[in-house]
């Protein structure tokens, strides 16, 4: 794969997390009602919608940094692990929601290893 066409991969698998995210993260900021009746159903205070809003915007923000890409994935990761949590707590369905945030991290992490070549060479993965 030449170096173009790994960028180009590297931002389209970006992309879709990225865009989910961000959309996860302003409909709790903007609080819709949809996000007050599952922040009821998963047990937590209407209050820390936006909480998580914030939270998430921040996150994302600093893992499109290349600076600080690595530490926004690190940080989404335990985040999305506590998606995980939430969702086994509540017996949720395991492939629709509860490894839902584990393909996300995924993407994640794959865009990031497509981006970096300092990760690459850390995390070498050859078939």
């Amino acid at each position: 794969m030449t170096e173009t066409q790994r960028t180009w991969t590297a931002r389209i698998v970006m992309a879709v997390p990225v865009l989910f995210l961000l959309f996860d993260a302003t409909i709790k900021l903007v609080k819709i009602q949809a996000v007050t009746d599952a922040m009821a159903a998963l047990g937590y205070p209407d209050g820390l919608a936006r909480v998580f809003g914030v939270l998430l915007l921040l996150l994302v923000v600093l893992y499109l940094i290349p600076r600080t890409s690595v530490l926004g994935a690190l940080l989404l990761t335990g985040y999305l692990g506590g998606a995980v949590a939430t969702h086994v707590r509540v017996e949720h369905p395991v492939f629709s929601h509860t490894l839902f945030p584990v393909y996300v991290a995924l993407l994640l992490w794959g865009g990031l290893w497509l981006r970096s070549e300092r990760l690459r060479k850390l995390i070498p993965l050859t078939v």
